[in-house]
This record gives C-alpha cells, sequence and structure tokens, in this order.
C-alpha cells in the first residue's frame, strides 16, 4: 500500500497523526490553565460552602434528532445483514425500511423546527387517528402503508451508517463546546464561563432571573427543555439553553433559587 507513494502522499496522510499529537501536546501544556464543565463541577462539589449548585450548558437542536441516530443505526444493522447474507429482504421490504427511515427523520425535522405543545399534539393525534379511520372505511389501509415501500428510498449500510455519524458527530460537538461554555449556579450568584481559561463573569442573584420554559412537549418527551435567564440590566439579552434532563435540573433550579447560603 504505502511502497509506491510519492511523498506528498506520506505528507497528507500524517496530517491527521500530527493533528492529533498536538492536540494532545496543548493540552498537556494548558492542563494548568484548563477550567472546564467537569472541573468545575468537582469544585464545587468539594467546596463546603456551596450546598446546591447547577452547572448547566446549551444542546445543540441536532440533539433532537437522536431518534433518527437510531433509526439509522438498527436500518444499518438491517441492511449489512442483508448484504452478507445474514436474512434475505426482497427490494420492497428494503424499500419499507428506507420509507419508515424517511418517515421518522420527517418527524424529527418536524419537531426540530416547529414548536408543539400539548394542545398542537393531541390536535395530531386525532388527525390522524381520524384518518387512520377514513383510510379503514375505504379499505385502502394497506395502500397507505405501501406509500412508504413504493418511495423507493433505500441505501446501503454505510449510507445509514454515515447519516447516523454526522448527527452523532454533531451531537459530540456540542457537547464538548459545552466544557468549556457553560453556565455555573449557586444560591448567591452565577459564573457565566466563556472559553478555555478562567475567562467568565460572576453575576450576584439579585442581578439576574431565571425560568423553565417546557411548552414544546415532544421536545420535553426527549428529555429536553429550556433554561432562560433575563437579566436586570436591559443592555444584556437574555439567554436560552437547551438543557437535558430538564426535569431535574429544574427541581435543582428551584432549590437554588429557593435559598441564600451564609459563607462562613
Amino acid at each position: 500500500m504505502f511502497k509506491n507513494w510519492t511523498f506528498i502522499q506520506y505528507l497528507v496522510f500524517s496530517i491527521p497523526f500530527v493533528l492529533v499529537v498536538a492536540a494532545v501536546a496543548a493540552a498537556y501544556l494548558l492542563r494548568g490553565t484548563l477550567r472546564s464543565r467537569l472541573q468545575m463541577q468537582l469544585q464545587l462539589q468539594a467546596d463546603p460552602d456551596i450546598t446546591e449548585f447547577l452547572v448547566i450548558y446549551d444542546w445543540s437542536r441536532k440533539a433532537l434528532y437522536l431518534p433518527t441516530v437510531v433509526g439509522s443505526l438498527l436500518a444499518f444493522v438491517v441492511a449489512l445483514s442483508h448484504e452478507h447474507g445474514l436474512i434475505r429482504l426482497s427490494p420492497g421490504q428494503l424499500n419499507l425500511v428506507g420509507g419508515l427511515w424517511l418517515a421518522l427523520f420527517f418527524v424529527n425535522f418536524l419537531v426540530d423546527e416547529f414548536e408543539v405543545n400539548l394542545k398542537v399534539l393531541l390536535g395530531l393525534v386525532l388527525g390522524l387517528g381520524a384518518l387512520f379511520l377514513w383510510l379503514l372505511y375505504l379499505g385502502i389501509t394497506k395502500s397507505f402503508i405501501d406509500f412508504f415501500r413504493n418511495l423507493g428510498v433505500t441505501m446501503n449500510s454505510t449510507g445509514y451508517l454515515l447519516f447516523s455519524m454526522i448527527l452523532l458527530l454533531a451531537i459530540f460537538i456540542s457537547w464538548f463546546k459545552g466544557l468549556f461554555y457553560y453556565v455555573t449556579v449557586t444560591p448567591n450568584y452565577m459564573n457565566i464561563q466563556e472559553g478555555a481559561t478562567e475567562s467568565g463573569e460572576q453575576i450576584g442573584r439579585e442581578e439576574y432571573n431565571s425560568r423553565v420554559d417546557t411548552a414544546d412537549f415532544l421536545e420535553r418527551l426527549l428529555g429536553f427543555g429550556r433554561i432562560i435567564i433575563t437579566f436586570r440590566d436591559t443592555r444584556r439579552m437574555p439567554m436560552s439553553l437547551l438543557v437535558w434532563r430538564i426535569g431535574r435540573k429544574a427541581k435543582t433550579l428551584e432549590e437554588i433559587r429557593g435559598v441564600i447560603d451564609v459563607n462562613r
């Protein structure tokens, strides 16, 4: 493989390894100045003067595509099993897998693009129920299901895997950014961290207000919600953070805002 390579090919081949080594070296040299979210959590846990705290960061909305990632991985397993002869699927069955995958992606797209509260969701469920009864009465339910099969949406296993990897990469980048751009809330203050080092701003509890927004019911079903922070100084724009496990974090935020710690 490497025998007939030119110097340029060797150089291009080495670039990813050089970047990895450079990243590890930079992390080692900056280990004393890095101030990640994980380090802050450990520091707050060890502080005897702080009884309650919350560290949150803003997830990318691509995290809402996690059901599509799971569906893509399942479709990848099915397609890979078919390609290696573990199972035998007809072209129509492969089209059905692709059609269901496309339907799941479309639903996730609607969750991402539009705010769906409980009233709208109930309306959609009732509408779909009425549509199903209408199709059943007309005897064309099978034709409706065949619609997804006849879309002809098929990909090989690599395509499904690549799609899931792209979404997972976007979610990971969001998580990685959250290591250095996050908000720490304690009973007495809120700290806004912006960067890998000590760049941050501390704001007293009297200078801001917080509220929890879980109006989007589908987001809430996926465990997400928003924590919105507004400031007494109207020149500052409000902060809206998409947070995972919102139920637990909302409860912690209520407990924090309900007490005032007195430093020893």
